[in-house]
């Protein structure tokens, strides 16, 4: 599922991201890349807010669409 359909709190592992090469260039320039491990802090129709290690990153929406990462249980 996209992360911008992610519930609030949920631990989240990306497992790809769809974008063009910019995209793409600038999630890796966040330290955001397929395989490691996220939680979703905001999601309320703004940017969303997540922690990858411990650092926050805010997204916009239409970045996040481009994520693609499945629920870790």
């Amino acid at each position: 599922m996209p992360l911008s359909m992610a519930n609030v709190g949920s631990r989240l592992k990306i497992i790809d991201i769809c974008g063009r090469k910019k995209a793409m260039e600038r999630l890796l320039a966040m330290g955001i890349s397929t395989g490691i491990e996220i939680t979703l802090l905001k999601n309320d129709g703004g940017p969303l807010l997540i922690k990858a290690g411990e650092s926050r990153i805010a997204l916009g929406f239409g970045l996040a669409n481009k994520i693609i990462v499945e629920e870790i249980k």
